[in-house]
């Protein structure tokens, strides 16, 4: 058995991984050993279908050292006028030179690949089998958040019969023809395969769309490192949010804005989960005219789906494609800083790249956990409705603490994986007026400021008129 001794032992080599070393190897001396089970870096990104891109903009993407393709804006297809989208490929490669080129190259970084971790500092290889014993000063889990593609677990339904199943990943590869295709899934997985096969000339009418849960999704124009998209977001978003009375009343003024959209404008979704489209793809989606709403699949048979509401009929003509579950779970937040380990999770509601490099900042810059704990409590990934308006009010106590330390307020002025800094930095006026008010961000109206302070109260009574000791107690940090 190898032994190694290292300041800090990596375990994920996947993006939050990546992210947090990244900004660790900038403003430590430290040394840092990597693990992770998959061959290269760039953790379920190497699991995923192959015509996968990034949901939001490459350009706050990756880690903060090294920008994710040019930042250019896309001239043709369904993301038209908005910021470019790396593809599978294009991240895999990216990560890969990351670590390849910046982190073995500063000789301060050692890299296992194909390895198991097994606790405790122990790791095994995959390939070799042989046995790596680690001592370290801190273990950093970035594996935590758990993202599980469909490819890489079973299907979370029965297959009986000769019945016709894939997951996502084979639709590129499909060995015969079929006559129809049934899409399992709200998701943006979901969405990601209903755009293919449109693009690829399936017929909308051929297309069945088994929907457990109305979703509510974000329009991407509103998620932008631009000045237009801060201002889409106030108006479609912040100011209708205000003016509520109810929650129902929330969700009906700010869709109505067009700050949050649905495939369905006369059904109420349930589910939140940070989908994003263009108006482009919202709709090619509403094409789909064939919406089954009858709950989750228990089992697909010869002849029938069955569901928790009833069943439909299918063929063994028909492709079912499974774009069930949950690719990012809702994890119970825990303590980000505890003693010698560290639990890399969101400080901003999917944003876990951000996240994960302002938690490798808050680590090199603070000396107590109870001080970087009060700085970076964990944001859990939504999953219902509800989770918009909690995780709002989250993400504005966070950000309130972090302008509060000027040391983070300037970190995070400069860090390319903050949307708010690449506004910043493309204004000079913006800059000039960031200084007079010795405030290193966009500095809003007073009324915007008003509107945004009256809508977090809206949001916090709201909440209160609401059951939510439930909610409380299951995300009560442990």
């Amino acid at each position: 058995m190898e032994k190694i001794s290292t300041d800090y032992l990596v375990v994920g080599s996947g993006a939050m991984g990546m992210a947090f070393t990244d900004v660790l190897l900038a403003e430590t001396k430290a040394n840092i050993t990597i693990i992770d089970k998959h061959h290269q870096p760039g953790g379920h990104w190497n699991d995923a279908y192959p015509f996968v891109r990034l949901h939001q903009p490459s350009a706050f993407y990756g880690v903060n050292s090294k920008k994710l393709g040019n930042n250019s804006i896309d001239s043709t297809g369904l993301n038209k006028g908005l910021y470019e989208l790396a593809t599978n490929s294009e991240v895999c490669g990216y990560f890969d030179q990351v670590m390849q080129r910046q982190f073995i190259a500063s000789g301060r970084v050692q890299y296992f690949p194909s390895c198991e971790y097994l606790g405790n500092g122990r790791f095994v290889s995959l390939i070799s089998k042989d046995e790596y014993q680690a001592t370290f000063k801190k273990e950093v889990d970035s594996t935590y958040m758990n993202v599980m593609v469909p490819s890489k677990r079973p299907p979370p339904f029965k297959i009986e019969g000769e019945a016709n199943c894939t997951a996502i990943n084979g639709l590129p590869d499909l060995k015969q023809q079929y006559s129809d295709f049934v899409i399992i899934g709200a998701g943006k997985t979901a969405i990601d395969a209903i755009l293919f096969l449109l693009k690829n000339g399936v017929k909308p009418d051929s297309i069945k769309w088994i929907m457990p849960r109305d979703s509510w999704i974000l329009d991407r124009s509103h998620i932008q490192p631009t000045l237009e998209s801060v201002g889409k977001l106030f108006t479609n978003q912040i100011i209708p949010g205000a003016e509520s009375k109810s929650i129902d009343d929330f969700f009906e003024r700010v869709s109505k804005a067009g700050g949050l959209l649905r495939i369905d404008e006369n059904i109420k979704p349930t589910m939140y989960r940070c989908s994003t489209v263009t108006k482009s793809e919202l709709k090619e989606l509403r094409r789909i005219k064939n919406v089954v709403r009858k709950g989750r699949v228990k089992i697909i048979n010869d002849k029938e789906i069955l569901l928790d509401g009833g069943s439909i009929p299918t063929t063994l003509e028909t492709l079912h494609i499974d774009c069930a579950g949950d690719g990012l779970a809702k994890r119970p937040p825990k303590k980000i800083f505890s003693s010698r380990k560290i639990t890399l999770q969101s400080v901003r509601t999917c944003q876990q790249v951000f996240s994960a490099a302002l938690l490798g900042f808050v680590e090199a810059s603070f000396e107590e956990d109870e001080k970087k704990n009060e700085l970076c409590k964990p944001v859990p990934h939504p999953n219902s409705d509800i989770d918009f308006l909690r995780n709002t009010i989250a993400d504005a106590l966070n950000q309130e603490s972090w302008i509060n330390e000027p040391i983070l307020s300037r970190w995070l002025e400069e860090s390319r994986l903050n949307p708010q800094s690449h506004i910043l930095k493309g204004s000079f006026a913006f800059k000039v007026l960031s200084i007079i008010n010795k405030i290193p961000f966009i500095q809003l109206s007073n009324s915007a400021l008003e509107a945004q302070a009256r809508a977090q109260e809206t949001i916090k009574q709201l909440l209160e008129t609401e059951e939510v000791d439930n909610y409380t107690n299951s995300n009560k940090i442990n």
